[in-house]
């Protein structure tokens, strides 16, 4: 039987984060030599290559990335087990990581993890945005933000923040030029502000009135992958922007923007935290989701 001792692996997986002898030599607080002689000893002992070296990067072979997949979730059990385990009786530490659309930071998470860690001087909160789905097990975060409808079945999710709404909005100049739309129909004679997914799927935009859901694929010649930047290219005379309620708030309030449609655009459900299904759960995870359903 194949052994290997648990330091090695651990360093694997700091090597392969970070993707070089150094970047893991600085995680660690080891030297590279020290960094690179563990994984040295840990290829001959198992018989396998698990690292690709080139004089610009590392990456796992094939056997590696197999190694990978089993050992990075087992790592995080064991780190959550220690936690949990020195817990009691001290004050809460550790850094949570969360991966996460710039919209759900902007809205609902940033003010969130700013107040969490002003009650807890030892936690740091690391929030990673990016708009694709991430294997949150596979890469090492603590728990994701999405919409529930995104979320994989084998994922634990909560709400998180209130329900979200909708708004489609323009300058006044615009309108000047287009009548204002009554219904999604009248879009066909709208210029849209269109939104493209990393996935390279454009975002068609959605209504519901009284029971019926439309859906429209808007027409425009400008595209672009953030919330804000659509609501800053409305004030810029761009044309119609569909996007959350709560980013054009005040602009809409201080007549800068024009809401339309706002009969069409009900509210509906928000973000989800979601997080894998473990027997333990980090003190630090458990204490912000605590942290988020009490503020």
């Amino acid at each position: 039987m194949r052994r290997a001792d648990l330091p090695a692996l651990s360093i694997l997986a700091s090597v392969a984060e970070a993707r070089s002898f150094r970047g893991a030599a600085t995680a660690t607080g080891l030297s590279v030599s020290a960094v690179s002689h563990a994984i040295q000893g840990l290829e001959r002992s198992l018989g396998l290559r698990l690292l690709d070296r080139t004089t610009r990067s590392v990456a796992p072979t094939e056997a590696g990335q197999r190694l990978l997949a089993g050992l990075v979730p087992a790592l995080a059990t064991i780190e959550e087990a220690v936690e949990a385990a020195g817990e009691t009786g001290r004050s809460l530490t550790g850094t949570l990581r969360l991966t996460l659309p710039h919209s759900a930071a902007e809205l609902v998470v940033l003010p969130l993890a700013a107040a969490f860690i002003r009650d807890h001087p030892g936690v740091a909160v690391e929030l990673i945005v990016e708009d694709r789905l991430t294997d949150i097990v596979a890469t090492g975060f603590d728990a994701g933000v999405r919409f529930g409808e995104s979320l994989e079945q084998d994922m634990i999710a909560v709400p998180i923040g209130p329900m979200q709404r909708a708004a489609v909005v323009a300058t006044p100049a615009y309108f000047a030029d287009h009548a204002p739309p009554r219904t999604p129909r009248d879009l066909a004679d709208h210029i849209g502000i269109l939104r493209r997914f990393s996935s390279g799927r454009l975002y068609h935009w959605e209504f519901e009135k009284d029971g019926a859901a439309v859906t429209v694929a808007m027409r425009g010649p400008l595209v672009l992958n953030d919330n804000r930047l659509i609501a800053e290219a409305a004030l810029m005379g761009a044309g119609l922007a569909y996007v959350f309620e709560d980013t054009v708030a005040r602009e809409i309030a201080d007549g800068r923007l024009v809401r339309v449609l706002e009969d069409w655009c009900p509210p509906f459900a928000g973000f989800f935290l979601y997080y894998p299904r473990r027997d333990l759960m980090r003190p630090v995870l458990r204490a912000f989701i605590d942290f988020t359903r009490n503020g």
